[in-house]
């Protein structure tokens, strides 16, 4: 097994196909298709279950990802080491992130970063839960994860550093609204509202989900899979939403107010980063995540 057969490997994982992760890598088809069954006889397993031009990995396919992963992005790190003795003259930093903290802190701390650095490009990764971030950053698709849940996170294997915590808020244009002179809003006043939420699996759902599981009247007026439509939604008068405080910034952009919920809880920020192994550009920027934390 060597690094070109990794490297093959994983574009067929990332694109699905045979025919597009030998134009990805600029290869032909046919040596593509030698150098992954070549690879299967040297381990003496199936990798790949072949359906027509798509292809889907085997268990064995799926128990070699991330340590393939985990093997490139080494050497990866070892190149750009060599190249950081020369200073950070490029590089790309991998991120994966939820979609709050991609608003804050994400957005200022990569732009504070790319004010110094501008030569450094990002790859930003969209993640919707908590374990396919740390997924992301674990088994090396990732090397910065920003992530939030209702508690602090505590992951044993990873780097975490707490960021900040954004109280959850109550999203609402006050021309379709009932609290357009609120102040502030107590979770009972929500009986009779409707609501656009996102799919299972995040805080402000779970805090909607118990809100109606105490008996507070709330109607689900539309469920979104991504949540860069909630806002949207709300100022068209769709509904409400209930949103960290993150997502102010983006509310001050159009018709929408953020109102504190009376004890709603809050969205515990962090971001998670692999112990070591780090390239020079993921490196930097972790420092400065750091120095935000300080």
């Amino acid at each position: 097994m060597d690094i070109r057969q990794l490297r093959q490997f994983l574009a067929v994982v990332d694109t699905g196909s045979f025919t597009k992760a030998a134009d990805t890598l600029l290869v032909a088809q046919p040596s593509l298709s030698q150098t992954i069954k070549g690879l299967e006889r040297e381990l003496g397993v199936t990798l790949f279950h072949r359906l027509g031009r798509t292809v889907s990995l085997s268990e064995a396919g799926k128990e070699l990802e991330g340590p393939a992963r985990l093997v490139v992005r080494d050497l990866e790190t070892a190149e750009a080491h060599v190249q950081g003795l020369r200073g950070l003259q490029s590089g790309r930093i991998q991120i994966a992130a939820m979609p709050s903290p991609s608003i804050e802190p994400l957005t200022t701390l990569m732009s504070a970063f790319a004010r110094a650095h501008p030569q450094i490009a990002f790859d930003l990764h969209g993640t919707f839960t908590v374990d396919e971030t740390i997924e992301a950053v674990r088994y090396g698709r990732a090397e910065v994860g920003f992530l939030g849940g209702r508690e602090p996170l505590q992951v044993n294997d990873l780097r975490v550093i707490q960021l900040a915590d954004q109280p959850l808020m109550l999203a609402h244009n006050p021309e379709f609204s009932q609290f357009s002179d609120a102040e502030a809003v107590a979770p009972e006043s929500l009986s009779g509202t409707r609501l656009v939420v996102s799919h299972k699996g995040s805080l402000m759902r779970a805090y909607v989900d118990e809100l109606i599981d105490s008996g507070t009247d709330i109607d689900i007026a539309a469920e979104v899979t991504h949540r860069s439509s909630i806002l949207p939604l709300v100022k068209a008068g769709i509904g409400h939403a209930v949103l960290p405080a993150s997502w102010q910034s983006f509310a001050d952009a159009g018709q929408v107010r953020l109102l504190p919920i009376a004890s709603a809880p809050s969205l515990h920020v962090s971001a998670i980063a692999r112990a070591e192994g780090l390239t020079p550009a993921a490196g930097r920027f972790l420092k400065m995540v750091r120095d935000l934390a300080a």
